[in-house]
């Protein structure tokens, strides 16, 4: 355990909070200005997912090797190193003429912000005793919640009232705060590493970006056997990580991890159910702005009440999981996240509004609770050595099930409306209620938890 000053001590849990709130903000404020951006930059408002696909998949590639990164090279190095680039991809996203040099610009982004959230997350479980950790990381992660009620209100405005680029040139006044943070408060800790599963992580980064694109491409009109062709691929080299894994000593994910049932169960839960949750964020805004003809300023508060709810939830979820158990919270609450996906889409005229703000409030609710529930019970009975490797695996899960959600969503909006030939409102309609009636079915996953599964976790 490292010695911090009084100084360090005090305010070191401020520089995870700053690269929090910098990481979560930026996700979030893109969402209500994809469609003046689309404008903007000359696209079709529904073919601007990759602006955040890219993001969401960077993180999944490059979180796992932050660890190895920080423990060789020394937090306080990695960390500052993650702010510089993560600002740099900022400005560059800034001045993007085009799609493609924006999605290339996320890319830089998310390299950055790959490092930097959890090398900070790192730094506070390296550097407090275990009966502080608990106090600091829930101070540190407020913004965590703040920042998904911010961001898409700012983001509205800010292309509203000023335009598409300040969304991304805010993050560099945080990012030097964060810097000057950094520089004076991380300790530079190191730790003996013995090499990163490289071949690993080549294989895993192939089949993560090979499925995302798999799903872009077989959407497309004239290039569904190219689609198919990357699925293929995509699953070879999944079959070559889980091979290569089976013989390597210290692979980059332990196939072992999964032979603990809840982890297995939690982590197959997180990936499908999280589909259709993490299109919505995406869709909704679309379908407000484009559709119904909403201003972005508009779109950003019908989207406040999803973290209203979220932060609404919190006191509650232990005792609610509790008194019902993991098992029956996850398989009911997922069945209602489904059903309120369908709800969305028996909206079908601007003036339907306030029917919005107690959906989304309940929705938010659930997204909360849901989160809470599978990542508590999908690490809970890991032991040792397993919780860094199921702790990183059960994030590049988040992300890729992220990925994964919007690039699904997106696609079957564009089936609808482009091969099918749908007029747009009832695509998005049909889209939400797909990804509603998908959720449901991945719900029934949970049943396969016994009743007293994480009982000692509360």
């Amino acid at each position: 355990m490292v010695t911090l000053s009084a100084t360090q001590s005090k305010y070191l849990p401020y520089v995870l909070a700053v690269a929090l709130f910098m990481q979560i903000l930026d996700a979030t404020i893109l969402n209500t200005a994809l469609p003046q951006m689309a404008k903007a930059l000359g696209e079709s408002p529904l073919k601007m997912q990759w602006a955040v696909i890219s993001y969401a998949l960077t993180l999944a590639i490059f979180i796992p090797i932050s660890g190895f990164l920080a423990d060789k090279y020394g937090t306080r190095r990695v960390f500052l190193s993650a702010i510089i680039v993560f600002c740099i991809g900022s400005i560059l996203c800034a001045t993007a003429p085009n799609l493609d040099f924006l999605i290339g610009a996320r890319i830089v982004q998310g390299i950055g912000g790959a490092m930097m959230t959890p090398v900070a997350r790192l730094i506070l479980v390296k550097s407090y005793p275990r009966n502080k950790l608990l106090t600091v990381m829930n101070f540190a992660v407020i913004p965590a919640l703040i920042a998904p009620l911010v961001g898409p209100l700012l983001g509205g405005y800010i292309v509203q009232y000023a335009s598409w680029h300040w969304i991304f040139l805010i993050n560099v006044p945080m990012g030097v705060v964060g810097f000057i943070l950094g520089k004076k408060l991380v300790p530079a800790l190191f730790e003996e590493t013995e090499g990163l599963d490289w071949r690993g992580f080549v294989l895993f980064a192939l089949a993560a970006c090979g499925l995302t694109l798999a799903v872009e491409l077989g959407s497309q009109a004239g290039r569904g056997f190219y689609g198919l062709l990357l699925a293929l691929g995509a699953g070879l080299f999944l079959i070559g990580y889980i091979w290569h894994a089976k013989r390597y000593q210290q692979p980059l994910f332990p196939l072992s991890l999964f032979s603990i049932r809840t982890f297995r169960i939690g982590i197959v839960g997180n990936l499908f159910t999280r589909f259709g949750i993490s299109a919505v964020p995406f869709l909704l805004p679309l379908l407000l702005q484009v559709v119904f003809k909403y201003s972005p300023s508009q779109a950003g508060w019908l989207l406040a009440p999803i973290a209203v709810g979220a932060i609404g939830v919190k006191p509650f979820v232990s005792k609610l999981i509790q008194r019902y158990s993991y098992r029956r919270v996850l398989v009911y609450n997922t069945l209602l996240l489904g059903l309120l996906i369908i709800v969305l889409a028996q909206f079908g005229d601007a003036s339907q509004w306030p029917w919005f703000i107690p959906v989304l409030t309940l929705m938010g609710a659930c997204n909360s609770m849901q989160f809470s529930a599978m990542n508590t019970i999908t690490i809970g009975d890991l032991q040792g050595q397993q919780i860094s490797s199921g702790n990183s695996l059960m994030a590049v899960n988040q992300q890729l099930a992220i990925s994964f959600g919007i690039a699904s969503g997106a696609a079957l909006l564009s089936l609808l409306s482009e091969r099918l030939q749908l007029d747009v409102l009832t695509a998005f309609q049909m889209t939400y209620w797909i990804l509603g009636i998908v959720t449901i079915i991945s719900g029934l996953h949970f049943l396969r938890l016994k009743p007293e599964d994480g009982r000692g976790l509360y």
